[in-house]
């Protein structure tokens, strides 16, 4: 007989690591829409740690629903085991990646099996792994719509007007500050795609790895304050955000805009005085963007680092690894 369950790692109660738990599940059901994926690897995510924290860090009134235990993750590459009768596109035994059901928190993905929706997922690029396509969807994805094309009409929830990224070429200087981050290294390389001329802000250890992705020069914020060596950039895209955000305006030039991967506190009077423009978005599933995202990824246009892998089984040592921070590109989970 078949079986019907799989194993999971769910959150019954919000906590540290320590409440990750690897339990025996039902194996989903693909719903209209959907197909089902056998996961071979997942990536994980900041997201992640807020959900396991009950989401403290984002405000009461942009915080989504969701109901414990629940299987956190969103980011998967594995293998089509089924698919819904009204899925064109993909077939049983298809590789696929993609990020799921984001900005929810239905994603799910730290399970032998997910059902995802088809929209959401790409065909999984040959010329890479399962961990390293596992690393790309959320982080690669949060830097493309971004800094390249947004591709989505949603507001985000935290500005009123739609963002709209700067058009980057040779005659662009963008700063990235955590640069050996997961949204910091996609950032660098897609920036340089562009033939931007770019600034990774990092501890000492990442520089010969940021420079090997591509960055023109490097600042460590451990020596030095970049605020105080680096001025008249286009563009910031700040992959660390949040509270000390706001110290990046003052190395734009007139006209500069500074793009918070996680929004902070600013000063609309600084702002104006500056002449300089602060704007975000949330990234969202997109199974499209993926798609083109993974032709990048084929040609070694850009490329996945990984921190570290971990079995799902060890998710909670994979969340440990995480709260040391210092990552150098994305940690995984292994799937057997």
């Amino acid at each position: 007989m078949p079986t019907h369950t799989m194993r999971a790692v769910r959150i019954h109660a919000h906590g540290g690591p320590e409440v990750l738990r690897y339990d025996e599940v039902p194996i989903p059901e693909p719903g209209r829409g959907e197909v089902l994926v056998r996961v071979h690897a997942v990536g994980i995510n900041p997201p992640d740690w807020y959900l396991r924290d009950g989401l403290t860090n984002i405000p009461p009134e942009t915080r989504p629903n969701f109901h414990l235990p629940v299987i956190p993750g969103t980011d998967v590459s594995g293998v089509v085991d089924a698919v819904a009768a009204d899925v064109e596109g993909f077939s049983v035994g298809d590789e696929v990646f993609g990020l799921l059901r984001f900005p929810s928190f239905d994603g799910s993905a730290y399970a032998e099996y997910v059902a995802a929706p088809a929209s959401d997922l790409a065909h999984k690029p040959a010329g890479i792994d399962h961990v390293h396509a596992a690393g790309a969807p959320m982080a690669l994805l949060t830097a493309w719509q971004f800094l390249i094309e947004l591709g989505h009409d949603h507001p985000s929830p935290f500005q009123a007007s739609r963002h709209r990224p700067v058009a980057l070429a040779a005659d662009t200087t963008v700063l990235v500050n955590g640069a050996a981050g997961g949204v910091g290294h996609f950032a660098v390389q897609l920036a340089k795609w562009k033939d931007a001329h770019v600034i990774a802000v990092a501890s000492g250890a990442h520089e010969s790895f940021l420079h090997e992705l591509g960055a023109d020069e490097f600042v460590d914020y451990t020596k030095v304050r970049p605020e105080e060596v680096v001025h008249n950039v286009d563009l910031v895209l700040d992959a660390v955000g949040g509270r000390d955000s706001k110290r990046f305006l003052r190395t734009l030039k007139r006209g500069g805009a500074l793009f918070p991967v996680f929004f902070g506190e600013y000063d609309d009077e600084e702002i104006a005085k500056l002449g300089v423009t602060v704007s975000g978005t949330q990234v969202r599933s997109n199974g499209a963007q993926l798609a083109e995202l993974g032709r990048l990824l084929d040609a070694s246009t850009v490329h996945v680092a990984i921190d570290s892998t971990f079995a799902l089984a060890d998710a909670r040592a994979a969340h440990e690894r995480a709260a040391q921070g210092h990552i150098q590109g994305k940690i995984a989970l292994t799937v057997a």
